[in-house]
């Protein structure tokens, strides 16, 4: 205790009362953003990613139960050291497949996937050109790189071509669907942009995997683009229900990456009954056609609907209705309308937005029913009315 006591606090003292006093205590008012109260029965959580509702499946779990009671001792160390023929190299395998990728690379987040990648791809004379839109680890990625992040507005393909032209060939980064509003990547124009300029291309498909493409095989494949575009990746702990990430590549990529990729060497591989997860849910999201042409039935209902409400809902299309609420303190009173009134949306603020440009993020799934989509819209009037 007396060490903790005397720890030399200054250097860190401003930018902790910069969130404790500033944001914490004078903009938020005590109340913590990005929680507010404890939900209650009957209200409707919508924060989730679990797109396809895969989460309690008996089956996954029961398959993942046996795997922790009965599986092989797990090698905790970096995956570089796992052996041919592993769970690890088995699930790579059936997602190159699916994905119609010659390799695929699994990883320990989604956060991992993304840097590790642009860390390998790009460099201080190799720029990065972001959609403005694009993941925080995208970013994140072209700063470990020491490569020059150069922003293009979102879903302006123009725009990015106007960079590129000004400060040569690159790595083009983008979101297949964009996290923060639910829009959809005019994809089709970007890799041709991609080739005129001779630009790897790197598409962010975390929010589209199992959602989008012929068995849920993604944006690119939708698109009929897998051989065009140079590299895919994704946050398994999206529509996959679990913990990991994954990049889609060339095979001769593939051994490079393990022994370039910092997040690669020096972080422990999954363990078995993590595998056993995906595979079983690999297999499961195949087939739930069903499950994705409800998802999208209902994106459609739930955006047309809080947009004839007065809802700014941006110009997304798909399973993100992202609601625009200004500055954090109007985000905090949208806030509490809805979840007064029984809805329950993740809320973005600093860092993952601009300053003010806050959202209350809904996250559709498929397991809605009528009566559930019937309550969400009366309560989102409800609070509508309210604010």
């Amino acid at each position: 205790m007396e060490y903790i006591a005397n720890f030399p606090r200054e250097h860190l003292r401003e930018r902790e009362d910069a969130f404790h006093i500033k944001r914490f205590e004078q903009i938020w008012g005590g109340d913590h953003l990005l929680r507010g109260r404890e939900p209650r029965d009957g209200d409707i959580h919508l924060m989730s990613n679990d797109y396809l509702c895969i989460q309690d499946e008996p089956a996954l779990r029961k398959a993942q139960a046996h795997a922790l009671l009965n599986g092989k001792t797990d090698l905790l160390m970096s995956s570089i050291f796992t052996l041919e023929g592993s769970s690890m190299q088995q699930l790579e395998a059936a997602f190159a497949s699916y994905m119609q990728s010659e390799e695929a690379i699994i990883c320990q987040s989604g956060f991992a996937a993304n840097v590790g990648l642009l860390q390998c791809i790009a460099s201080p004379s190799i720029p990065v050109y972001l959609d403005l839109n694009a993941h925080a680890s995208l970013w994140e990625g072209a700063k470990v790189a020491g490569a020059r992040g150069i922003a293009f507005r979102h879903n302006d393909p123009a725009h990015a071509e106007r960079q590129i032209k000004r400060n040569g060939p690159g790595v083009l980064v983008v979101d297949a669907v964009y996290s923060t509003d639910g829009s959809l990547c005019p994809l089709a124009e970007i890799t041709d942009l991609a080739e005129r300029t001779g630009c790897i291309l790197v598409v962010d498909e975390s929010h589209s995997l199992g959602t989008h493409g012929p068995a849920g095989a993604g944006l690119t494949v939708g698109l009929d683009l897998a051989y065009r575009v140079h590299f895919r990746t994704a946050s398994l702990a999206k529509t996959f229900a679990g913990r990991a990430g994954l990049i889609a590549c060339p095979a001769r990529f593939k051994e490079y990456f393990r022994m370039e990729s910092n997040p690669a060497i020096f972080s422990s591989g999954l363990l078995e009954h993590e595998y056993v997860w995906f595979l079983e849910a690999l297999s499961l999201i195949r087939g739930a056609d069903d499950r994705r042409r409800r998802l999208h039935t209902i994106s459609k209902s739930v955006r047309r609907s809080l947009d004839e409400m007065g809802y700014d809902v941006g110009g997304g299309t798909e399973q993100i209705v992202a609601i625009e609420s200004g500055d954090e303190r109007e985000t905090r009173r949208m806030r509490d309308a809805l979840q007064q009134a029984g809805v329950f949306g993740a809320v973005f603020c600093p860092p993952a937005t601009s300053r003010n440009h806050c959202l209350v993020r809904l996250s559709l799934h498929s397991g809605l029913s009528e009566a559930d989509l019937d309550a969400l819209i009366e309560r989102c009037s409800a609070a509508r009315s309210a604010m």
